[in-house]
């Protein structure tokens, strides 16, 4: 198929807002279940859970009384958002608090969680992860309720079936050292099916997905990441993407949820807040790289949107930096 500018422009939108999906993972666990069994797995706000079916059957379902789906070996689920969800090993079998069951903790992070009453047997990888950056999580909002993928018998999916044969082959030998080489394979699986999943779904009319998606609006948004620091204007931006000045706005606005200049100011405290928070870098400095006159002004439109002021991020880093020397010096 032939590659148009316009797809290839989508195609780099969308790799800019892949490359923010930085996780870290907070809870994974190895469930070994036999029926009849079930479990509710609660709330954790601010949190994305995956599953994946290394043998067996589950069934799925996301919310109160929500529809209900048997996911089979080789499918796994992603659920960005912060929702109660129940699986079990029959649709009408009770459930019982995930939290509440007795598990054998391996590390901090990861857990094996056997259950059941020894009949038909399922295995699950499960995993709960977070997206600290602000552009991955405004992603990862936009993303359906339950996005449920079929790894088993697509020929296109060969990496995703791979990293699904590590995970059981690491999950059943429990080698030294399993647990570390279980949470980063984790890691990688849950963007690879964000990424398969954006990648493969059908344009939709609204939400950032859509924005990103859309050709002139898709092509703005590179254009205020690529350089923030520059004197935007309504008008300019309209100017590079060939519409006029009134449809631009309000076709940005339909799609990104909020108009143009608003985007631009929130982008570049994003830009800054990962500036002073990985690097540290004096608070003036990031103030003139992002176009602001004075270090006053930066101050204030950062603070209005992070509800910190720039100081307080940088001294906090500091903070932080003091106390993991503390640490490796203690151990040394």
């Amino acid at each position: 198929m032939q590659t148009t500018p316009e797809s290839r422009q989508t195609h780099d939108t969308l790799g800019q807002a892949l490359r923010f999906l930085r996780m870290s993972g907070t809870f994974y666990c190895r469930s070994e279940l036999t029926a009849p069994w079930g479990v509710t797995v609660p709330s954790m706000p601010g949190h994305m859970w995956f599953h994946v079916v290394l043998e067996g059957t589950a069934w799925l379902e996301v919310g109160e009384g929500g529809d209900r789906q048997m996911l089979r070996h080789g499918m796994l689920v992603l659920l960005p958002r912060d929702c109660v969800h129940r699986m079990r090993s029959a649709p009408d079998v009770p459930t019982q608090d995930v939290s509440r069951l007795a598990r054998e903790k391996v590390t901090e992070s990861y857990e094996v969680l056997r259950y059941g009453e020894g009949g038909e047997r399922t295995t699950l990888f499960c995993g709960a992860v977070r997206f600290a950056d602000q552009l991955a999580r405004t992603l990862v909002e936009a993303l359906p309720a339950a996005m449920v993928i079929d790894v088993s018998d697509s020929p296109q999916m060969d990496w995703m079936q791979s990293t699904l044969r590590l995970i059981a082959a690491e999950a059943q030998a429990l080698q030294p050292g399993h647990e570390a080489v279980l949470t980063r394979l984790g890691d990688v699986l849950a963007i690879q099916a964000i990424r398969s999943w954006i990648q493969a779904y059908p344009p939709v009319r609204t939400g950032w997905i859509a924005a990103l998606q859309d050709p002139k609006i898709g092509r703005a948004i590179t254009l205020i990441h690529h350089d923030p620091g520059r004197a935007w204007t309504l008008a300019e931006v309209a100017r590079e993407v060939a519409m006029s000045r009134s449809a631009f706005a309000a076709r940005f606005s339909e799609l990104v949820g909020e108009p143009m200049m608003h985007y631009l100011t929130r982008w570049r405290m994003h830009v800054a807040l990962e500036s002073l928070r990985q690097n540290g870098t004096p608070v003036a400095e990031v103030a003139e790289r992002l176009g602001y006159r004075s270090k006053a002004a930066f101050s204030r439109a950062f603070k209005r949107i992070v509800t910190k002021s720039p100081g307080a991020v940088r001294r906090l880093r500091s903070a932080q930096l003091a106390v993991a020397n503390d640490a490796a010096m203690s151990a040394s």
